[in-house]
């Protein structure tokens, strides 16, 4: 009886409400847990609705967390060392861990936050369904190798960065997407590289097996889905615009004016407002050296991201 009850649960439960219950989870073992059973089924089609139009949801400003780790500032944070000793080892792990708890709850909230606002096709949900199952798998895997190295996730500080700028981009799509996953994911792909061989080269050949297994070729799928709904997103306001200037009920009756799948590669309106973004949502400029190929295996060309590092950069 009770499990006809939860499968009728699930079948009424849209992906938003799921997503909320996943942000509302403190533990991160059960948040990732629960994230893994959810993004479960609506890839089976399980939960089969994205959001209910005519229902509201209140998004916390703040995903629930336990207050078991240490909260600094990022400029308070020991530098990270080269894994050569057992604690340099353990310090990297944990935060990536950290990192990983992060992810969770920023897939997730994407699709609460914006996916009914902004009228997103059924694809936009999926992709970060999928985001978010990798990231709790990343989580779990890396808290457990933690474990291995003979330390726990809350044994050290860490400093909450990513969430600093979810908030800043807490109303603007585009600057989500810019920030978090075509900055802060990008670069991610830039570093991977160097922490694998730094604990190649401490010995610990586990460690650089699953980063470079697991962790770096996924991260490159989830800094391509922001590139390609950025691109989606700025093409869709573009073409709004033109046909609202040519004829205003082409928008009030819905015509559709974007393909995910037919986009231009490298427009160059689209990256223009890409580097417009970056500049009011991201302070200073992207730090070279630059993984040129993880980020054109994400469909990130340089023309998107070095005019932001030396531009900026040769600024007075």
């Amino acid at each position: 009886m009770s499990q006809r009850c939860s499968a009728a649960a699930a079948v009424s439960e849209t992906l938003v409400e799921a997503a909320l219950r996943v942000l509302n989870t403190a533990d991160p073992f059960e948040k990732a847990k629960l994230g893994d059973e959810l993004a479960t089924q609506w890839l089976q089609g399980i939960i089969t609705q994205p959001y209910h139009p005519s229902l509201d949801l209140s998004v916390p400003d703040r995903p629930a967390r336990l207050s078991n780790v240490k909260l600094v500032s990022p400029s308070l944070m020991p530098k990270l060392r080269k894994a050569g000793s057992l604690q340099s080892r353990q310090a990297i792990v944990h935060s990536l861990v950290h990192t990983e708890s992060w992810a969770i709850d920023l897939s997730w909230d994407i699709i609460a936050r914006f996916g009914k606002q902004d009228a997103l096709p059924r694809e936009f949900f999926t992709d970060f369904v999928k985001i978010a199952q990798d990231e709790g798998r990343h989580f779990r895997l890396l808290a457990a190798r933690l474990e291995e190295l003979g330390s726990s996730y809350g044994a050290l500080p860490a400093h909450d960065g990513l969430w600093d700028s979810a908030m800043a981009t807490s109303k603007d799509l585009l600057a989500r997407l810019a920030i978090e996953h075509c900055v802060h994911e990008a670069r991610g792909l830039d570093v991977l590289p160097t922490t694998i061989a730094r604990f190649r080269r401490g010995g610990d050949q586990k460690t650089a097996d699953l980063i470079e297994t697991v962790v770096y070729p996924e991260e490159i799928t989830h800094c391509a889905a922001g590139v390609k709904w950025f691109k989606y997103l700025s093409l869709r306001q573009r073409d709004r615009h033109v046909l609202s200037q040519n004829n205003p009920s082409n928008i009030e009756n819905g015509a559709e004016e974007g393909d995910v799948t037919t986009m231009e590669n490298d427009d160059d309106e689209v990256i223009q407002k890409f580097h417009a973004t970056v500049r009011t949502y991201f302070r200073g400029p992207l730090k070279p050296p630059f993984n040129g190929k993880a980020r054109k295996a994400a469909g990130f060309s340089p023309r998107w991201y070095e005019p932001l590092a030396v531009e900026e950069a040769t600024t007075p």
